[in-house]
Formats: structure tokens, C-alpha cells, sequence
């Protein structure tokens, strides 16, 4: 039956020369992007999380909350993460030092980060403490704040925004 494969071999052929010939011009522009080489992978950044992670909650919030207070008429928003994610004595605590310093407590400045990076730092007595630092300025001369972040492991909300003198 070699005159079979032939036959189904032409028309495999055929069939890919008609979808190449139909797809459109500007197709490669808006098409997604080609996997970087094996070699590679290791540049290209992976994102995940787990919901019952008190360290991925806060990278959560602060992703969150970035977005938000840097898109513009977006402070509702704001105000419902730190509602969600921050207990309400923290929230309290806050709003007096913001209404002291005249800044953002959640990221202790008065302007947005351009970057964030959460780790691990410890936990205990049904405590996790989480390190933030917040990037500013550009990647030329970048400055960093350094916070440490407590969370509650029962309800995972965030529990305290001080800053860290560890660092």
C-alpha cells in the first residue's frame, strides 16, 4: 500500500500550504511570541502561588495594590485590597500614620514603586513575618525600601507594615 502513504502524504501537504497561504499578512506581529530556546528558560520569569500561602498573600496584595495605586482613578480599588487583605486595627494604625507623615503606609513613600520582591522570613506562634522591598526610581540609579510584613497563619490577613531595620 505505498501508493496510500503517497496519497495521504500530498494531502498533508496540501492541507499546511493552504493554511500558510490563508493566514493572514500581519498575522506574525499579533501572533505569540516563539518559546525562547532551552538555554534560555531560565530568563524568562515564572509567576505562581497557592492561596494558603501567607507569604504569596502578601506578594498577592502588594502586585495588587501597585497596579492599583498606579493606574489613576483607581483609589476605590486601593481601598477595597487594603479591606480584604489588612485587618481592620492595621488599617486604624495606618490611617494615623498617613495622616501623620503624609504618605502611603502600605508602601511608606509618597510616590509608587516601580518594582516589589516579597520572601520569607520567619514564622511562629501562628505568626508569618515577610520581607517587602519596594524599588524606586529607574533601573538606572534604583533606591529600595525595605519593610517586614506580619501576617496572621489563621486568617492569613496582614496583621502589620513596619519598616525593616534588619536589611
Amino acid at each position: 500500500m505505498p501508493g496510500n502513504r503517497t496519497v495521504r502524504r500530498a494531502a498533508l501537504a496540501a492541507a499546511l500550504s493552504a493554511l500558510a497561504v490563508t493566514a493572514p499578512a500581519g498575522s506574525s506581529a499579533t501572533a505569540a511570541p516563539a518559546p525562547a530556546p532551552a538555554g534560555d528558560r531560565s530568563e524568562i520569569p515564572a509567576r505562581s502561588g497557592r492561596t494558603d500561602s501567607a507569604v504569596d498573600r502578601v506578594a498577592h496584595f502588594y502586585g495588587s495594590y501597585l497596579d492599583a495605586v498606579t493606574d489613576d482613578g483607581r483609589s476605590a480599588l486601593a481601598q477595597a485590597l487594603r479591606g480584604h487583605y489588612l485587618t481592620p486595627e492595621l488599617r486604624a494604625r495606618l490611617a494615623n500614620w498617613e495622616q501623620r507623615e503624609h504618605a502611603d503606609g502600605v508602601l511608606r513613600g509618597q510616590d509608587t514603586p516601580t518594582a516589589w520582591r516579597v520572601t520569607y522570613n520567619d514564622s511562629a506562634m501562628g505568626r508569618a513575618w515577610t520581607r517587602v522591598r519596594l524599588t524606586w526610581g529607574g533601573p538606572e540609579q534604583p533606591r529600595y525600601t525595605h519593610l517586614l510584613v506580619t501576617s496572621d497563619l489563621n486568617t492569613l490577613r496582614i496583621t502589620d507594615i513596619e519598616p525593616d531595620t534588619g536589611q
